[in-house]
Order: C-alpha cells, then structure tokens, then sequence
C-alpha cells in the first residue's frame, strides 16, 4: 500500500515550496489537485511530469476510490490551489478516509496564509482562533461574532474582497475599534498589510476597495476591568451608541468590547440598574 502525501503549495510566489515537496511531487505516482489548471502551472515551472487528477468539493466522494486503488500500486499526493491541503478544503475528508483504511498519511510543512498573515500583522501569535471563511449572510456573520465578543485570542479568518468593508464594519459595530490587519495578496506581487485600528482599515478600504485574497486578522477582547474605563466614561460609550440608534444590547456589546467591562455591567448602566 502507497503513501498519501500532503504536499503544501505556494499561496502566491512559486518559490515559496520546499526542496522536499518538490522532489515528493517527482516521486509519487500520481497528484490529486484542488484544480488541475492551477497545479499544472506549477508542475510546468518546476518541470515535473507526474500524473494529474482533480480532487475537489464536488468530485470529492466519487474520486475516493479511484484515489485508493491508485496507493494500491504507489504513493499519492494531495495539493491544494495554494498552501496547506485539508485547510478549509475537502483534504480533511480524503485524510479521514485514508487512515479509516490503514493507509500512511504523511504531512509535508510548508506555506500557509494562515500563519503568514498572522505573524505580519503585529498581533499577539501565542494563542490564536481560526475561523476560517467568514459566513456570507450578515445574519450569520452577526451571530458569528457575538459568539467571540469575550474571546481574548486574536481571530483569524479568510474574507472575500467584496465584503470586506461590510465585515470590519460588523466588527467595529460589534467587537469595538480593535487592533485589526488585513493581510491581502499575501507573498504576491501586490503583497499589502493595513494595520491599525478597525475603524481606520475600514476607512482605507472605503476609499480603496480591496483585490485578492485577504486575510483578517482581528484582536482579541481586551483585559476586563480596565482601571481606563470607569462608570463615567463606560456610560458617556454607551450614551454616545444609543444617540446614533443602536439598540441598548448590541451598544452593550460594543462598549463591553471596547471597556473591557462585562456586557451584563454595561447593560445594567443602560437601564439605570
């Protein structure tokens, strides 16, 4: 029985891959690639004859067995359009369905957007959430987000261009004027990093609306009780959000985000507790 490989690819220089993953690439008996036309650029620039297949979301369960009669006579690898196979593509359903076969899974390291955007962003890497692709309806988005208002980790998550102003006004509505970075066309020829504060990105991006792949990277919740905010200034937050129309929960949320206070304590201000 072969080897399934996981073999990371670049996510935008083609010579961000590492002297093992190429000669994996030349050794095994066939490729199994996210798409064929992308890896083929690759293979080409690297001149690597191997055998291609499509392995993708909607072919993912008819090629199963195609793909284990092929490690009955040799090894495998599993690419992605870009970085690392089985991060937020259907890789992770191939490797579990491998090791339910007693098939070897070896993990090459190599590029990721993840991390990359991470460590450039300026924000603290010890401990960190990835979300991965943000939802798409804003209702779901909302929810998301609520979810994390008391997450201290920093937040990790991929983003679409189009909706990226919309996102970090979500966020700047919900999680409060945090430390953000959008990392887009990370490793490429238009490679970008926006630092600062949500409200300053999203301003930037208003004015210039985004290309490319992009990466957020949010903040975490900052420390409760923080001796900067008191009653006062926690009150005049709240007064100021409920002046422009938002309702008493969502600018409870906001200025809890923001203060460091807990959302019930901010809340009972609003009610006069």
């Amino acid at each position: 029985m072969g080897i399934l490989y996981l073999v990371p690819t670049p996510i935008g220089n083609l010579e961000d891959i590492t002297l093992r993953a190429l000669r994996i690439l030349r050794e095994v008996s066939l490729i199994a690639a996210e798409d064929t036309r992308t890896t083929r650029v690759l293979l080409q620039y690297y001149d690597i004859p191997t055998p291609l297949t499509s392995y993708h979301e909607h072919n993912k369960l008819a090629k199963l067995d195609a793909l284990f009669a092929a490690l009955e006579t040799g090894d495998v690898a599993l690419v992605s359009d870009a970085g690392t196979p089985g991060i937020s593509d259907p890789g992770f359903e191939l490797v579990g369905a491998a090791l339910g076969q007693g098939i070897q899974v070896v993990p090459l390291p190599g590029a990721n957007a993840i991390t990359t955007a991470l460590v450039a962003s300026g924000l603290p890497t010890d401990s960190f959430v990835y979300l991965g692709f943000l939802p798409r309806k804003t209702k779901a988005l909302a929810d998301l987000l609520d979810s994390l208002v008391d997450e201290r980790r920093t937040l990790v998550a991929y983003e679409s261009p189009n909706r990226l102003t919309d996102t970090l006004a979500l966020v700047l509505e919900q999680l409060g004027d945090r430390a953000v970075c959008v990392a887009r066309e990370v490793s490429k020829f238009y490679e970008e990093f926006q630092r600062g504060t949500c409200s300053t990105v999203l301003n930037y991006y208003r004015e210039h609306p985004p290309r490319g792949e992009i990466t957020l990277i949010i903040g975490g919740a900052p420390e409760e009780s923080s001796a900067d905010w008191d009653a006062t200034r926690v009150r005049a937050a709240l007064d100021a959000r409920l002046e422009v129309g938002e309702s008493l929960s969502r600018a409870a949320k906001a200025v809890a985000a923001e203060s460091g206070w807990s959302r019930r304590d901010v809340y009972a201000l609003g009610v006069g507790e």
